[in-house]
């Protein structure tokens, strides 16, 4: 079933309807789920069913083709503030929630959404990109969270309820986005025409874990015969942790100069090897549940020469996300990457049967 053309979040569909039937529509919520599965898109239709003024609100059916549905289509309706990290920043500069110091409390989301609607009778903020809302920026937040004006609804869009501060997350109804099916995620990478035949699809769709925008990047063949090679590195440490370390830093250099582009490749990498990590404790739990050929096969030869430390390699895990933190404060790349794989090395050894 798909609702405006937005599919494999039925159920969170459902959940507003009868949200908005029962007229108990929170102010603040905070979308999570894994990037690029629809969390924005989703924020954006919810907003233009919201708007709208020819289909009532409980039915969650904006017709599309007034001109409020149509300004929030183009990302303009007046109504409707859209804040999002600049690809050349770390984090959501402070300026777009309370304006630059020539206007402070004068411009930026917390004062436009304090005003009266210009069309409707609501006012709706979407932040993007919440996982990146620094402690400067959410405590700026705070205060319109604490205090939404009448009629407002604020969007947070992140990656998981831990990305966020808690004062934060205990003002916000949660919604969760689940992954797509390997299956749908395949369907669409055909709808879209990102791929030439189903074989192809359905291979990046095992690969995608989820996610659309994780599928589209391994399209890219030096990404993805990156990622082979990888896993099966994974698999054999701690053996030549060091050489790794120095392939995986010339990987990310060859993303290009933009250092925002680098970080990005980076993050990748480190999600790959979170991938094998949860993928071999599942083997070690009796419950596998990749379908590619690659990761498989790397997971097989770990399994084989360790014990079941399901500890140590969830130490690797943790080492992975904190690793992934340390990109996002601009840690320096190559020690980064050095001390990452060194210390994967160092829990892998204690894994060892």
């Amino acid at each position: 079933m798909s609702w405006h053309g937005i599919e494999g979040h039925d159920e969170v569909v459902e959940r507003f309807r009868r949200i908005l039937a029962s007229g108990r529509l929170a102010s603040t919520f905070l979308f999570v789920g894994v990037p690029g599965i629809g969390k924005r898109t989703f924020a954006l239709k919810l907003a233009q069913a919201l708007l709208c003024p020819v289909s009532p609100d409980a039915e969650l059916n904006p017709c599309g083709k007034c001109p409020s549905c149509q300004q929030v289509t183009a990302e303009s309706h007046p109504d409707m503030e859209l804040v999002a990290k600049p690809t050349d920043k770390s984090f959501i500069p402070v300026e777009v929630f309370i304006g630059d110091r020539d206007h402070r409390m004068r411009d930026g989301l917390c004062h436009n959404i304090s005003l009266k609607p210009f069309l409707g009778g609501r006012k709706i903020a979407i932040i993007d990109d919440a996982d990146y809302l620094n402690q400067e920026g959410a405590n700026c937040l705070l205060k319109t969270l604490e205090e939404p004006p009448p009629k407002s609804v604020i969007i947070l869009i992140a990656s998981s309820e831990q990305t966020q501060l808690p004062t934060i997350r205990s003002r916000c109804q949660v919604v969760r986005f689940r992954e797509l099916p390997s299956g749908l995620v395949a369907t669409l990478l055909q709808s879209l025409g990102e791929v030439e035949n189903e074989t192809e699809a359905i291979k990046l769709g095992a690969l995608s874990q989820g996610s659309l925008q994780r599928a589209k990047q391994f399209l890219d063949p030096e990404l993805f015969d990156f990622r082979g090679e990888f896993v099966g590195r994974l698999a054999q440490l701690p053996d030549k942790g060091v050489s790794l370390a120095t392939d995986i830093g010339k990987f990310v250099e060859d993303a290009g100069k933009d250092a925002p582009v680098r970080r990005e490749r980076l993050k990748l990498v480190i999600m790959i090897a979170v991938e094998f990590y949860r993928e071999l404790i599942r083997r070690m739990s009796d419950r596998p549940s990749a379908t590619d050929s690659g990761l498989l096969n790397a997971v097989q030869t770990a399994s084989n020469a360790r014990c079941v430390d399901v500890e140590a390699i969830a130490a690797c895990v943790e080492r992975c996300l904190d690793a992934q933190a340390q990109v996002d404060a601009n840690a320096n790349q190559a020690t980064l990457i050095e001390c990452w794989i060194d210390d994967l090395a160092r829990f892998s050894e204690s894994a060892l049967a």
